[in-house]
């Protein structure tokens, strides 16, 4: 029996998440279970699906309200400060016109973790969440609140906003949980690095009160390049198992073409299912490098 708990790593990005959908489907078609998930962003959003066992509900909800406005949209942003509306996304939708399977979640020997960035302190926080009834529900919203797009999130004390801020793919973090065995979607290629952020003057202008958070996305291209670094590093090593995108699709975060959804849900499964039997070996503990694997 392997004694190392296992872990999925899910990496947010807007609507390029819908590609780690593909991925957790076919994981829930080919039952790979794991330990804990942990979620940033998009990826605590389809992160809770995988753990509740609801397969295709993530690309179904967004297929059918990707135009709608009240889903995502400028309108609701000029309208109500938040890009992603509030009602509709968190209560609406997983209450009412695609239900939340409460019951699975909480009965899933899975431990769920969301993201969040604290914008007094700019560090990252990691909420284990064992229900997301009522208010819990907040907690996977405040890991996907776009800065500028969406209303600081107050939960236990804190002030927050986007986990992926602080900790875009908090695989390290994960692993210093005991978590050490890890496999990571990440939604964005290999050869992706991040720039630097054109918008710094806004945010320090809009969020003025919070300089640590403001330093945060100053740095958050270094931040982020430094755990591709280290992430290929884990993986070349066999520590880690990555899948990422095999090829570009572009793709806007705030994507409302469902062609283009589709398209990253389908590439999210191809490569899900080319990635399956290893991703089976590395979670019972066969180790592999990279070399190994091709």
């Amino acid at each position: 029996m392997n004694p190392e708990k296992t872990g999925l790593v899910l990496e947010g990005g807007g609507m390029r998440g819908i590609y780690t959908a593909g991925v957790l489907d076919v994981f829930l078609e080919q039952n790979i279970q794991v330990d804990g998930v942990i979620g940033v962003s998009a990826g605590a959003i389809h992160g809770c699906s995988f753990v509740a066992g609801q397969r295709e509900r993530s690309i179904r909800y967004n297929l059918k309200y990707c135009r709608d406005p009240q889903y995502m949209s400028f309108r609701s942003l000029l309208k109500t400060g938040e890009l992603c509306g509030t009602d509709f996304c968190y209560h609406q939708l997983p209450e009412t016109l695609d239900p939340f399977d409460n019951e699975a979640f909480e009965a899933s020997d899975t431990d769920f973790y969301v993201t969040c960035t604290d914008v007094e302190t700019g560090e990252p926080v990691y909420k284990l969440c064992e229900t997301l009834r009522g208010d819990q529900i907040d907690w996977v919203r405040a890991s996907a609140s776009m800065p500028l797009a969406a209303h600081i999130v107050e939960l236990e004390g804190r002030k927050l906003l986007d986990g992926g801020v602080a900790d875009s793919i908090p695989v390290a973090a994960f692993r210093k949980m005991g978590y050490k065995r890890c496999v990571v979607v990440a939604t964005r290629p290999m050869s992706y690095r991040k720039k630097p952020n054109r918008m710094t003057s806004l945010l320090r202008r809009v969020y003025r009160d919070y300089p640590d958070f403001v330093e945060a996305m100053a740095r958050r291209h270094l931040m982020y390049n430094r755990q591709l670094d280290e992430i290929k590093r884990m993986e070349d090593a066999g520590e880690i198992l990555v899948i990422r995108p095999s090829r570009t699709i572009k793709i806007h975060r705030t994507e409302h073409d469902p062609e283009r959804i589709r398209q990253m849900y389908d590439l999210g499964r191809q490569d899900g299912e080319r990635a399956v039997e290893r991703v089976r070996r590395f979670l019972q503990g066969a180790e592999e490098t990279i070399a190994d694997a091709e």
